[in-house]
C-alpha cells in the first residue's frame, strides 16, 4: 500500500469520514467556526492548504511539535531505525534504545532523578506516578489543584481540576483531594493529616497559563517532604524547552521526586511518555524479581518512539532551542504588552518562553461592555472566539482558547519561530483586537458568521 497514493485519491474525504465514523461533533465545531481546511502538507511552524496558503501554527498539536513539523533529523532517525531491521518489543529482553534514551533523560532532568519508566502518552505517565506514589509511601491520598489538567484516563482524570471533563464519568478514583492552586496554606492543611501519598501539580497550569508565586513550588516541595508525601511535577506540556528552560521547575530551582514528560519528546511522530523518578521509589515498586512486571506498557519502549526521543533531545541541544524559546517568547510578550494599554478588553499578557496567555476582561465603556455581555450571555468565554476565529480566518494563525469557559487565548507555538513569525503574530493580534473593539458591529459580524456556518452545517447533515 502506498499511503501517498491513498491520501491523494481521497484527499477531500477527511471531514466526511470523521463525520461518519469518528467524532462528528468535532467536525461540526470546525465547520461552524470556519476552521475546516484541507491541509496537504506541513513544514516547521507552518501548515499549507490545497491552495498553498500558509498558516502559522501556534497550537503545535497541543505542544507536540516543539521542533516544528517534519523535522529532517527526526525523519532521518526514524527511517534509519526502520532500515536497521532491529528486534523490537521482544518483551522478555531489554532494548538498547530505551536504555540510551533513559540515560539521556537522567542527565537532563533535575538532580536525584535516576530511574525511568516509558509509556505511550502523558496521561499514562500520570497513572504510573499515582501508582508508584501510593506503593512507595504506603499511603493513598493524592492532592491536586483546582484548574489543573493531568489527562483523561480514569486516574489522571481524578487528578484533573476541571469538572467539565469529569461530568458523567463518575464515580472517579477515591482519595483524590482538590485544593486551590498557588495556596500553600491549603496544601499544608491537607498534608498535615499524614496520609497523603503525593502532591501533583503542573509548574505552570496549562489551562489559563497560570504562573505561581516565586515561593510556591519550592515551599510546596518542602512541605511534601516534611509530611512524608512525594512531589510530582507534571511537565508533560511545560517540559523540554517550552518555558525557556529544559524543565519549568528550573525557574524555581525545584527538585521533584517524580517528573512526568511526553508531548514534545515524540518529535511529533511517535507517541512517547516518560516518568523519571528517584531510585528509591523504583526500588520500592519493583522490589522483587516476581514484581518486575507489576507495572508496564506493552508499546512503551518501542524502537521508533525511543529513536524519536533520542533525536528530539539531540535537536533541542544542537539547535539551542531552549535559549531560542526564552528569547523569542520574551520578544512576543514585549511586543504585545503595549496593546494592553491600547485596548481596554486586553487585560494582560503573561507566560514564560513559548507558553503565552492573552487574557481579556469586561471593558468599562458602555458600548464595549454591552458587546461583552452579549457574548458572555450566549456562552461563557465566547469573547475569546472573537479573537481566535479572525486570527485564523483573516490572518491564517492557528491558536486556541486556554480552557473551557475562559476568556484567555493561549499560544504554544513551535520553539523555532523566526523574527518574521513574531511580526506576523504582533500585527495580526493588533488588527484583531482593533476589530474586536468596534463593539456591537464586531459582535454582529461574528454572530452572523457563526450563524451562517451553523445553518450550512445543518443543511449538510
Amino acid at each position: 500500500m502506498k499511503i501517498e497514493d491513498l491520501t491523494q485519491n481521497r484527499s477531500k474525504e477527511n471531514f466526511a469520514l470523521h463525520d461518519k465514523h469518528l467524532n462528528s461533533q468535532m467536525v461540526k465545531i470546525l465547520q461552524t467556526i470556519d476552521f475546516d481546511r484541507h491541509y496537504v502538507r506541513a513544514k516547521g511552524a507552518y501548515l499549507f492548504d490545497e491552495q498553498d496558503n500558509r498558516y502559522l501554527d501556534l497550537l503545535s498539536g497541543f505542544g507536540v511539535f516543539a521542533l516544528g513539523r517534519n523535522h529532517a533529523e527526526i525523519v532521518e532517525a526514524l527511517k534509519s531505525t526502520l532500515d536497521a531491521d532491529m528486534p523490537n518489543l521482544v518483551q522478555l529482553d531489554v532494548s538498547l534504545l530505551s536504555g540510551l534514551l533513559a540515560e539521556k533523560l537522567v542527565k537532563l532532568t533535575p538532580e536525584g532523578l535516576d530511574r525511568v519508566f516509558f509509556a505511550n502518552s502523558g496521561t499514562e505517565t500520570v497513572e504510573a506516578a499515582i501508582k508508584f506514589s501510593r506503593y512507595a509511601t504506603g499511603k493513598s491520598k493524592i492532592i491536586f489543584c483546582h484548574g489543573c489538567y493531568h489527562g483523561l484516563s480514569l486516574g489522571s482524570l481524578s487528578a484533573t481540576g476541571d469538572d467539565h471533563y469529569k461530568k458523567g464519568f463518575g464515580p472517579l478514583v477515591p482519595d483524590f483531594i482538590e485544593i486551590p492552586f498557588n495556596n500553600l496554606e491549603a496544601l499544608e492543611q491537607v498534608l498535615a493529616q499524614g496520609d497523603v501519598a503525593a502532591f501533583i501539580t503542573e509548574p505552570i497550569q496549562g489551562h489559563g497559563v497560570w504562573i505561581p508565586d516565586d515561593n510556591y513550588l519550592p515551599e510546596a516541595a518542602r512541605l511534601a517532604r516534611k509530611y512524608g508525601a512525594l512531589f510530582i511535577a507534571d511537565e508533560i506540556q511545560t517540559g523540554l524547552g517550552r518555558t525557556g528552560k529544559w524543565w519549568a521547575v528550573e525557574h524555581w530551582s525545584v527538585e521533584p521526586d517524580i517528573l512526568c514528560t511526553s508531548k514534545a519528546l515524540s518529535g511529533g511522530f511517535v507517541p512517547v511518555g516518560a516518568l523519571v523518578c528517584k531510585e528509591w521509589i523504583f526500588d520500592r515498586v519493583f522490589n522483587r524479581m516476581d514484581r518486575a512486571v507489576v507495572h508496564g506498557s506493552t508499546f512503551g519502549k518501542n524502537n521508533l518512539a525511543m529513536a524519536a526521543g533520542l533525536a528530539t533531545l539531540e535537536v533541542l541541544e544542537s539547535e539551542n532551542l531552549i535559549e531560542h524559546s526564552a528569547r523569542t517568547g520574551a520578544s512576543i510578550m514585549d511586543a504585545l504588552t503595549p496593546l494592553t494599554e491600547k485596548y481596554e478588553c486586553f487585560k494582560e499578557i503573561r507566560g514564560k518562553g513559548m507558553m503565552i496567555a492573552l487574557e481579556f476582561t469586561e471593558p468599562k465603556s458602555p458600548m464595549l461592555k454591552m458587546s461583552w455581555k452579549m457574548l458572555e450571555s450566549a456562552n461563557k468565554g465566547l469573547f475569546s472566539q472573537l479573537i481566535t476565529v479572525p486570527l485564523f480566518r483573516e490572518h491564517r494563525i492557528l491558536s486556541q482558547v486556554a480552557g473551557h469557559g475562559m476568556n484567555i487565548v493561549k499560544f504554544i507555538p513551535p520553539l523555532i519561530l523566526t523574527e518574521s513569525d513574531v511580526q506576523w503574530i504582533v500585527s495580526a493580534v493588533n488588527d484583531v483586537l482593533a476589530n474586536a473593539h468596534r463593539g456591537p458591529a464586531a459582535v454582529w459580524d461574528f454572530g452572523k458568521t457563526l450563524a451562517l456556518r451553523s445553518l450550512r452545517n445543518k443543511l449538510r447533515s
